[in-house]
């Protein structure tokens, strides 16, 4: 199979996080998303719920 390579910008400290967390769980962060890639085409869906949580902004009085 041949492979394809692509960039991702994301917060630096995001990053991070991410990063430690896919060693926490034994692998790198190109099969995490390697992992969530194939879980949307198997699933064709976000495995997860996504939605968006807006604060209402409050009245100056």
């Amino acid at each position: 199979m041949a492979q394809a390579t692509f960039s991702v910008r994301m917060d630096e400290d995001l990053k991070k996080q991410f990063e430690a967390i896919c060693a926490e769980m034994g692998m790198n962060m190109t099969t995490a998303v390697n992992i969530f890639a194939r879980a949307v085409i198997n699933q064709q869906k976000i495995p997860f719920i996504v939605s968006a949580q807006f604060k209402e902004k409050e009245q100056a009085e």
